[in-house]
């Protein structure tokens, strides 16, 4: 299994993103080759909050042109994440193992 820093690579913030912060989803670019179960495990590890839904799409690379000359941004896939608001206790561990109800690095973008 890869590393939880492999997995999610980058925040990405964008009005959308941040309109969707009150409602506890966070949108983040990942690795193309990781699926939800991983995405999930490796935003619980990294900020330690309690993941409820993962939602992932494929983004393309759109086609740019330099004067003659045409290429293509790279392509990446992008989850949305949803987190329990509610802090919670983390299964089977002490009360001060508490898992978080939000992400501190989004705090404050509203």
């Amino acid at each position: 299994m890869k590393a939880a820093q492999d997995i999610i690579i980058r925040p990405i913030i964008t009005e959308q993103s941040t309109d969707n912060l009150p409602l506890n989803k966070y949108t983040f670019e990942v690795a193309k080759d990781a699926n939800k179960l991983e995405i999930k495990a490796a935003v619980e590890e990294l900020f330690n909050v309690e993941v409820v839904k993962v939602n992932t799409q494929n983004c393309r690379g759109k086609q740019k042109r330099m004067g003659r000359f045409v290429g293509t941004t790279a392509s990446y896939k992008k989850a949305v994440v949803t987190v329990n608001p509610e802090p919670t206790n983390a299964k089977g561990t002490k009360k001060a193992d508490k898992k978080k109800g939000k992400i501190e690095f989004f705090e404050g973008m509203f």
